[in-house]
């Protein structure tokens, strides 16, 4: 069916929210992260079960998106008893079928524990986790079903849109999300209406609008789980910019990586189309809109516009200068708005709230929310999805919930692989794009490693810039050559090899690369490199002038040895020893040959005891 008119989608909804909510509901999440600890299996085992028990017809059972507590999962979650369960696992699912779906009974080792108290709660909202987030991109993830619209038309999609065409003109669109304050959520944080008027502006019978999903950032995932658990909003969005500059074509680019997202997004296309959203006079209007699904190869570059727009048009993924910029000359020459996953999908909720509401989230200069991949050294490792504003120290230690003892923070990376590295004493810092810059860091699209005290911050930056030197397009010099050389100078400093002079003209080429690339990679690639000699100069200094790795991680400047005092002779770490560097007799202390060790670290892991140290 189409449908035509805003009340025509109104009956529906309350048709469809009325057939959803009379049935026990139970939530599997289909997360990538749930889906690689098992849930498939889980959502199979209560397909089975539910047929079994003769429950199939009166309890509804859903594979939705990222719940976001990654490190618990898989997650299953009980409506409208609000039970949420934790790393369930298959031969769970008949304890949850004949006990708390058929009894009531809540099953206690299944349920969260509170940190704080020591007690399990039964409701998500209860856990620090998700009780200090404020959920607005990310409210249907873990609720809906991603792979059928009916489930997002319940809870009022489309309305948006609905609303848009019949009721507004482009420049009230566009008048609405410069009042929002809404800014772009991929890295740079410009302003999403100003963006679009001026597309608006741009002279051209053809514009575009594109969805960047390529994410490549390491250990980021926000893009990606939203595409997974609640494509539409994306898709409204887009068709609503679409509408404001007067568009009539919408890509998303989207990495090959990511093949959950392109499978749902492919079945939402299809779905949006069925049902009249997408295609030819969109809610009885002049407005012509279709969007086609860009598959990406995997170039951290590529995240770049203009290298996108290059990506696009089946070209090497390089970047060019600006301007012209590509709301003037994008894809194939014409206006092209581009804006990231997240920024799409917050534009319906802003028609449907007013620009007013979302004003009033986070700061006076950046506005809403922000999503983060919350990921590293860190209790709660998942999804999180915060006011603008909020301190590290809030997101770090008590969403995420700190380091698991005896360990303690260190810093975290924030921003990317291009991002800076915060130290523990600037976490009281608000998440915001100025105050993020200032501290030399970036908000980037929202990854965020914590490090621990067992982290060398040498070592880091020179993981980030190996990244960065490999995913360089190389077309300008400064970047090209600019990350190797940098690549070398930590090396040399992580092997012991490096003088003062090489820090100093490690400082200097950093900034030097900074200064002068062509496009963002390269001018942001230097930043782990100042920001771990800013706030961690001591450790470049202990590994330069005394040859030592403060955190034990530079294998050239550190050595395994065994604590005769603590060594009980217990024999576990003999057998590990891929190398046979371990002698030692039952009872009495091991020694550890140096001249064989080739210090992988695999006996101290094993040793119960503490016995064996790094020095």
């Amino acid at each position: 069916m189409k449908v035509r008119t805003l009340e025509q989608l109104g009956t529906l909804a309350e048709h469809l929210r009325t057939a959803r909510d009379h049935k026990p509901c139970v939530r599997v999440c289909g997360g990538t992260g749930c889906r690689a600890r098992g849930s498939e299996e889980v959502l199979a085992r209560f397909q089975a079960l539910l047929q079994e028990e003769g429950l199939a017809e009166t309890v509804e059972l859903k594979f939705t998106g990222c719940h976001g507590l990654c490190e618990r999962g898989p997650l299953v979650s009980l409506a409208p008893q609000e039970i949420f369960y934790q790393s369930v696992e298959a031969d769970d699912v008949r304890a949850i079928v004949t006990e708390t779906l058929r009894r009531g009974v809540v099953i206690e080792r299944l349920l969260a524990q509170d940190p704080a108290t020591g007690r399990r709660v039964r409701r998500e909202q209860e856990l620090p986790f998700y009780r200090r987030q404020y959920r607005v991109v990310l409210r249907f993830n873990g609720v809906i079903d991603p792979t059928d619209i009916r489930e997002y038309l319940a809870l009022g999609g489309y309305r948006a849109l609905g609303t848009v065409l019949t009721r507004m003109a482009p420049d009230e669109v566009i008048e609405l999300i410069e009042r929002s304050g809404l800014r772009g959520r991929g890295g740079a944080g410009f302003p999403t209406g100003k963006k679009w008027r001026l597309a608006r502006a741009a002279p051209g019978a053809h514009k575009y609008v594109i969805c960047n999903g390529d994410e490549g950032d390491p250990g980021a995932f926000m893009d990606r789980s939203v595409l997974e658990g609640n494509p539409h909003s994306v898709i409204e969005g887009m068709a609503i910019g679409a509408y404001a500059i007067g568009a009539t074509h919408g890509i998303i680019y989207v990495r090959e990586e990511y093949p959950l997202a392109i499978r749902t997004l492919e079945i939402a296309l299809a779905q949006a189309r069925e049902y009249g959203f997408l295609g030819e006079e969109i809610f009885g209007s002049a407005f012509s809109f279709d969007i086609e699904i860009v598959r990406g190869a995997g170039a951290f570059v590529a995240g770049e516009e203009t290298a996108l727009i290059a990506a696009v048009e089946g070209k090497v993924s390089e970047p060019r200068q600006r301007p012209p910029y590509p709301v003037h000359r994008g894809v194939w020459g014409h206006p092209t708005v581009i804006n990231n996953v997240e920024t799409w999908a917050n534009v319906p909720i802003i028609i449907e709230r007013g620009p007013e509401w979302f004003a009033n989230l986070g700061t006076a200069t950046s506005k809403g929310t922000k999503i983060f991949s919350l990921v590293g050294k860190v209790a709660n490792t998942g999804l999180v999805e915060i006011p603008m504003g909020m301190t590290l120290r809030e997101l770090i230690e008590e969403i995420g919930g700190g380091a698991p003892p005896p360990r303690e923070i260190k810093a975290v990376q924030i921003g990317g692989p291009s991002g800076g590295c915060v130290p523990k004493a600037l976490f009281d810092l608000p998440i915001d794009y100025e105050s993020l810059t200032e501290a030399g860091a970036m908000m980037g699209s929202g990854g965020l490693i914590v490090m621990d005290d067992r982290t060398c911050m040498v070592d880091v930056a020179r993981y980030f810039m190996d990244f960065l030197r490999d995913e360089s397009c190389g077309k300008c010099l400064p970047c090209r050559e600019g990350t190797h050389r940098m690549y070398e100078l930590l090396t040399a400093i992580c092997e012991g090899r490096a003088t003062e002079a090489d820090l100093e003209l490690l400082e200097e080429l950093a900034q030097v690369v900074k200064e002068t690339s062509l496009c963002g990679l390269g001018q942001t690639a230097p930043n782990p490199v100042l920001t771990t000699i800013r706030y961690f100069r001591h450790e470049y200094e202990a590994h330069i002038r005394e040859r030592r790795c403060p955190a034990g991680v530079c294998k050239a400047l550190i050595r395994y040895v065994i604590n005769p005092e603590r060594c009980t002779g217990c024999l576990a770490c003999l057998s590990p020893c891929p190398q046979g560097a371990i002698r030692g007799q039952l009872k009495q202390p091991h020694v550890i040959d140096q001249d064989r060790c080739i210090k992988c670290g695999i006996c101290q892991e094993v040793c119960q005891f503490g016995a064996v140290e790094v020095v």
